[in-house]
């Protein structure tokens, strides 16, 4: 009697691109809701009568609860399926949305950006879950590849939306329509969600029935404040004394991790995040990897905006477009990259991190060179135009690579803990980035002048020239830390290269 194997996982799941429209619209939204508001500042400022201090907040408030549940979040998903945990995301992020859009005062803009910051870190960890899950092989590269071409699309893009919207709609209804634009497509991805998304297994595991001792309360309360310690002092100066509690938390989060660990056989409840995960070098080298440039990208783009803006005195709409040809890049090559990642996504990571410091390094001499009136400033997006390829090869296998060797039933956990550390860098990295960016700025003696035409038309073409250069020395600091950012990137790359080239592994089986 011959013996009878299982028949092979499909690596396209049946309606495996229907879960892909579910999965990453939503994503979309979640990202381009960083990036948009940027434009939309100046606008929210003068129609809620807005402090300096209530817009530092409408950043922050967002970036701060999405990344506090990301790893609960993403361990809820393991324990009790993904489907309604990733629903009720969206949902709480389309309401914070609306309410965004409707606010009255800063406070309340405020308190809503929290909840919809909270519907992003619950749907978010679901995703990478849910690919983890359904799809297999170069299935699982594809999707991959897509998740990086909308990451790509949702930071690169949100600035050209924010401008073609204040653009058509005026300042007023234009911010608002920043955020009530979500309200729509939340409504339908939630609906689509529901019918296209796989209902969730049914729970057998004895830990699962404990309810919500199985999702290790304490670890999540000792990793959340730790994350909001982490990431205060680099969005309030004045507050650094936080990163030593946040070294404590952090220390007493792992101890209390290896203690569930080791009492798990006996209590039946696992830690919230198993500390054998950072034991796979695949996942650690490649969260570095994604982690550095993630903190070293929206530095940059902000950089370019304020430098095109108050330094060379070209419109919001012309900032974002100088970032539209790197997110074309993005879209085009992130689809075929994930196609082949499984044979070359090493070398993959690598190659992007080298031609990033290579487009950095360009942007640097664009922006000097356009400062002192020798180039055009369309200059400056062709040599800012390799960081889309860049970043397709990056995000796209760091992706796949990070998870890998993850087991299944970790994905959710694995995923938040790695989201949570991209968090944590793009607010520690855009802080050091445009602190640099402004310490060089002030020290040059501008700081926020743009021009003074009591000299007459030739005093005032004299100071817009000096001022434009003392921006473009600037973002040549601010760019030096940018590479220093992606230095990282590029020594997470090559270690985890010739790991896995003495190990013979760099064909990636699923």
């Amino acid at each position: 009697m011959t013996a009878q194997h299982p028949a092979p996982r499909p690596a396209q799941p049946s309606g495996g691109n229907k879960i892909l429209v579910v999965l990453l619209v939503p994503l979309f939204m979640s990202l381009m809701s960083v990036s948009v508001v940027n434009v939309a500042l100046p606008a929210i400022e003068g129609g809620l009568n807005a402090s300096s201090a209530d817009l530092q907040w409408v950043l922050a408030g967002y970036a701060l609860s999405f990344g506090v549940v990301l790893v609960a979040a993403g361990r809820a998903g393991d324990l009790w399926g993904r489907k309604p945990i990733f629903i009720a995301g969206i949902l709480l992020f389309t309401v914070g949305s609306l309410a965004s859009g409707l606010a009255v005062d800063p406070l309340m803009l405020n308190l809503s950006r929290v909840v919809t910051g909270l519907g992003s870190g619950l749907l978010n960890p679901q995703i990478i879950g849910i690919i983890q899950n359904v799809f297999h092989g170069r299935a699982r590269g594809r999707a991959y590849g897509l998740f990086g071409t909308v990451v790509g699309l949702g930071v690169a893009i949100g600035p050209t939306l924010g401008g073609v919207i204040l653009g058509a709609l005026g300042p007023e209804w234009g911010w608002r329509t920043t955020f009530l634009i979500n309200v729509p497509f939340g409504v339908l991805s939630a609906v689509l969600a529901a019918a296209w998304l796989r209902p969730p297994a049914r729970v057998r595991s004895e830990e699962a029935r404990r309810s919500l001792g199985a999702l290790d309360p304490v670890g999540a309360v000792l990793l959340a404040a730790a994350v909001v310690c982490l990431m205060v002092p680099f969005i309030l100066p004045g507050t650094w004394l936080l990163l030593a509690a946040a070294a404590v938390l952090l220390a007493a989060w792992w101890w209390w991790e290896q203690r569930m660990k080791a009492r798990f056989p006996a209590t039946g409840r696992a830690p919230m995040v198993d500390p054998a995960l950072f034991r796979i070098p695949s996942f650690s080298y490649s969260t570095v990897a994604t982690a550095f440039l993630l903190g070293a990208m929206p530095g940059l783009w902000a950089v370019q905006a304020i430098v095109t803006q108050q330094g060379l005195g070209y419109s919001a709409l012309a900032a974002g477009m100088t970032s539209l040809p790197t997110a074309l890049a993005v879209m085009v090559l992130s689809p075929w990259i994930g196609s082949h990642v499984h044979r070359r996504g090493p070398q993959f990571v690598v190659a992007g991190a080298v031609l990033a410091l290579g487009a950095v390094a360009l942007g640097m001499v664009a922006f000097h060179q356009i400062a002192l009136g020798d180039w055009p400033f369309w200059t400056l997006a062709l040599c800012l135009f390799p960081f889309g390829p860049a970043q397709a090869l990056l995000m796209t296998s760091s992706q796949v690579l990070t998870m890998h060797e993850v087991p299944p039933r970790a994905a959710g956990a694995a995923g938040g803990v790695s989201q949570t550390a991209q968090r944590v860098l793009t607010a520690t990295g855009l802080a050091a980035v445009t602190g640099a960016f402004y310490a060089s700025l002030a020290a040059s003696g501008t700081g926020g002048r743009t021009g003074d035409a009591t000299g007459g038309a030739g005093g005032a073409a004299a100071d817009a020239a000096a001022v434009a250069v003392s921006y473009g020395d600037a973002a040549d600091t601010a760019l030096l830390v940018v590479m220093g950012l992606l230095a990282v990137t590029l020594v997470a790359g090559v270690l985890d290269y010739i790991r896995r080239y003495r190990g013979g592994t760099l064909v990636l089986e699923d």
